[in-house]
């Protein structure tokens, strides 16, 4: 390879890897394999330059796909890996770089053959790949009868959770997660679930299967630490003093035999607008995490690393393991609380965040007691407010997590107490000061509002009231904006209802020749009308338990007082109106005592004194507004092509045609 993409582009011609992939057998134990191993470079760091890699990759890859049975040479070039990673610890603490050098590099080349070997066999084809080099070198004498394809999953995973990350370990570290990744893509290349194969018995029931906790923890930890990739000096192979510049010449020698420097990854290729991400191992990690954790259950075994996931514990939680969980580690929470709180800009963040609260009870625990929950709940907040932004699964996930975060009383109260102060991000109003309460219904409502004129999903909009709704009795000092927002979508509510009952009825009269949308009108008006008895039952929550505290929303209700006239007789909402027909009554009776020409200031006197003199007797007790979070059947329908998805766009150094891709849509989200 050379430094620029034209040489890449003469990948097939090079004499090195042409022996490689051609019709002879090369010996393990060939000086042929150091100099195949010999290369300095820089990993591809996005997706444009991949996609110049791999194309490159595949005609070679393809040959060797034909050569293989009869030389065995990937086997061999797997066990080169695999006798280098033994010693790969050691290496490490004597800091010899080298041998680290030509492990990463021997690796980087099993990936990007794997990666070309998925796409064009199956899982059964392809583990024979792996055994023909047992075949070839069984005539010699030589070779065995391990599973090569499970020794190199057990060897990644050992690498991972065993090597330290440091500068001079960071690539190798980075490769061996991305490699695991390219192992499970056979499921982007599948329209149905994947719920067994070869690679999935190795990772969960085979080797692997004793490292599950401490894999899972180590990549937590590498998204907890988020370490920048160090500048190409320090992980390319450098030369320390007199010794070192020797021994660098010998590795420039035998390089070059090969390729020189490969620096697709630092210049970038031209037109690729994809910027390099500054923390290639956190955001590697964290996608193997969420692939891991989501895999399907086995017939008769539960999925190890989603257990693992769902009963880790604090470093500072004493009590003992309990048996029944027999992944269970510890992990310092308030590490992990704080990398959520800053990384929830992407996907797979908020998607852990989500996974841990709903999941792990133990991490929801301590997230709840936080009492700097603004750090948390604000960057979901900032999701939700570019919604025209995001993709439709960030934005799902973002209010689930709102709604699991309002099911908890304490949270309801605590967030009406946090004082907020000049929020950048809220470009519609100033916001010199408001409460993370009011804050939350603001966003909250702009974004059912947003979803009602543009794509009217009915799920998120129920959860966004299921969210609201868990929080109305508990609502606090309501910031002015936040009850006028509550009561403008009313206004839109009731004017969608409005419209849809008119059409409805000319439609009956015949005037436009479609009766049949009469269906379709019911359904339409069935599904508003249900919306409308939520957001009554909100308001009235509010009034019912807090009525003294909130004089905005008693202030916004009086001023669009005539909004709910219509309701008054409806037969769906006549019983839950009595209460707000007792308090619309009592205010404009004590504002006509006042007097006219009321001020604004003196209105909202007039309210706070009422509020104290209405008798809470006065306003019929209805059932506590309480929603709980459920997932729905089957739920690996919904996050194991969302996962993937994010794989797909977000893998750093990841690149595959959008051709054959079956498991999701390339506009799902």
């Amino acid at each position: 390879m050379g430094a620029n993409t034209s040489q890449v582009s003469d990948l097939s011609e090079n004499p090195s890897l042409r022996t490689l992939v051609g019709t002879e057998s090369v010996s393990q134990n060939e000086p042929f394999w150091n100099q195949l191993i010999s290369f300095t470079f820089i990993s591809p760091a996005n997706s444009g330059d991949s996609k110049i890699l791999e194309e490159a990759v595949i005609p070679l890859a393809k040959t060797l796909i034909e050569n293989n049975p009869r030389t065995g040479n990937f086997g061999t070039l797997i066990k080169v890996f695999l006798s280098r990673t033994k010693e790969l610890k050691i290496s490490t603490e004597c800091q010899d770089q080298l041998f680290i050098w030509q492990a990463h590099n021997a690796l980087f080349m099993i990936r990007c053959l794997l990666k070309v070997f998925i796409r064009e066999m199956s899982e059964e084809e392809l583990h024979q790949q792996f055994s023909y080099q047992e075949r070839a070198t069984n005539s010699t004498g030589e070779g065995g009868g391990e599973d090569l394809l499970e020794e190199l999953m057990s060897n990644l995973v050992h690498l991972i959770v065993e090597v330290p990350l440091l500068d001079i370990t960071y690539s190798i570290l980075f490769e061996a997660v991305t490699t695991l990744l390219v192992l499970f893509s056979y499921q982007l290349f599948q329209k149905d679930i994947l719920r067994d194969g070869i690679i999935y018995q190795h990772i969960m029931k085979g080797r692997c299967l004793s490292l599950t906790s401490r894999l899972v923890k180590t990549l937590l930890y590498n998204f907890i630490r988020q370490e920048k990739c160090p500048p190409p000096a320090t992980h390319i192979f450098q030369p320390h003093g007199e010794e070192g510049g020797m021994l660098y010449g010998l590795v420039s020698g035998v390089a070059s035999g090969l390729w020189s420097v490969f620096t697709l990854g630092g210049s970038g290729a031209k037109g690729v607008e994809q910027e390099p991400n500054p923390l290639p191992l956190s955001n590697q990690s964290l996608l193997l995490l969420l692939v891991l954790a989501n895999l399907t259950d086995g017939p008769d075994w539960p999925n190890p690393y989603r257990q693992a996931v769902t009963c880790f514990r604090n470093t500072q939680d004493t009590s003992s393991l309990l048996a029944d969980q027999p992944h269970s580690f510890q992990i310092n929470f308030n590490s992990l609380y704080t990398a959520l709180c800053e990384q929830q800009r992407s996907d797979q963040a908020t998607l852990l965040l989500y996974t841990l609260l709903h999941q792990n009870a133990n991490m929801r625990t301590y997230m709840l007691s936080r009492t700097d929950m603004d750090n948390l709940v604000m960057p979901i907040l900032e999701i939700l407010y570019h919604v025209e932004e995001r993709n439709s699964h960030h934005v799902y996930m973002a209010l689930i997590i709102l709604l699991i975060l309002t099911e908890d009383d304490a949270f309801n109260r605590s967030v009406h107490e946090v004082v907020l102060k000049n929020i950048s991000w809220y470009t519609e109003r100033t916001l010199t000061e408001i409460s993370l309460g009011s804050l939350l219904i603001l966003v909250v409502i702009r974004t059912i509002q947003f979803n009602m004129t543009r794509t009217r999903d009915k799920y998120l909009h129920t959860n966004c009231l299921a969210a609201l709704a868990n929080m109305s009795a508990q609502f606090r000092c309501l910031h002015q904006y936040a009850a006028q927002r509550i009561i403008s979508l009313f206004a839109l509510l009731s004017k969608k209802h409005n419209k849809v009952l008119e059409q409805a009825t000319q439609s009956l009269r015949g005037r436009t020749g479609d009766n049949n949308a009469l269906p379709d009108y019911a359904q339409d008006l069935c599904v508003i009308e249900e919306v409308i008895r939520m957001m009554l039952e909100i308001i009235n929550s509010c009034l019912a338990n807090s009525l003294h505290l909130n004089p905005n929303l008693v202030y916004a209700l009086l001023y669009k007082r005539e909004l709910f006239e219509q309701f008054r007789m409806h037969p769906s909402f006549q019983d839950i109106m009595q209460n707000l027909d007792t308090v619309i009554g009592f205010f404009s009776t004590r504002l006509e005592q006042a007097g006219s020409d009321l001020s604004v200031e003196r209105v909202q006197e007039v309210i706070m004194k009422g509020a104290q003199a209405l008798p809470k007797d006065r306003l019929k007790k209805f059932p506590e507004l309480k929603f709980k979070y459920v997932e729905e059947d089957q739920p690996e329908d919904f996050f194991i092509p969302y996962v993937w998805s994010l794989v797909f766009s977000s893998g750093v150094g990841l690149y595959w045609s959008p051709q054959g891709v079956e498991l999701f849509s390339m506009d799902s989200g």
